[in-house]
């Protein structure tokens, strides 16, 4: 894995020290192929895009109905950490960002019988002056909006739980994590 603690300690310095959530859970067979697709990437930078209070949320095209989170993706092991979110947040919201505070640090490990993967998730809050979203790569994102962090931790979180899939678990406790340590 390419993000490792001589890439964190950086972001650390720049934009503080995060809160450490640990999480692990079996999951589905489809879940383990989702995470475990592209075996060299083994973590995902989640991003909190705020503009005034409003909050930018995603919907991937196989999400069902009511399913939304924050943007997020991996970075490349051959760009610098901060361009490759900035290039997921172009991806993902068509936004410009600035990265504000480094708000969560996971260390998780997802299982499906004897097999494991382990995964990393940094969650990050950040700015942007845009008002419309635009998301650019229409293959991956479905539909990008403005909701707000009350919806996140209501209506979404609840429909997130309702799933009963362990990923969309893992997902709640970033967003409850980020949210902690935003307030």
């Amino acid at each position: 894995m390419h993000v490792t603690e001589a890439v964190l300690a950086p972001l650390r310095a720049r934009y503080g020290e995060p809160r450490a959530l640990p999480w692990e859970g079996e999951v589905t067979a489809e879940e383990f192929a989702l995470a475990g697709r592209s075996p060299e990437r083994r973590h995902d930078v989640t991003f909190f895009v705020f503009h005034g209070e409003r909050l930018a949320l995603i919907r991937k095209p196989h999400y069902t109905a009511g399913l939304w989170r924050p943007p997020g993706g991996g970075t490349r092991p051959d760009e610098p950490f901060e361009d490759g979110v900035e290039r997921e947040a172009l991806e993902e919201l068509g936004v410009e960002i600035e990265l504000e505070r480094f708000l969560v640090a996971t260390e998780a490990r997802f299982r499906h019988g004897e097999e494991t993967i382990d995964w990393r998730t940094l969650v990050f809050s950040a700015r942007t002056e845009a008002e419309e979203l635009d998301p650019i790569d229409w293959h991956e994102i479905a539909e990008a909006r403005w909701g707000s962090s009350d919806e996140l931790e209501g209506p979404i979180r609840t429909a997130l739980l309702r799933t009963g899939r362990a990923l969309w678990r893992y997902r709640v406790a970033l967003h409850d994590a980020a949210l902690a340590a935003l307030r």
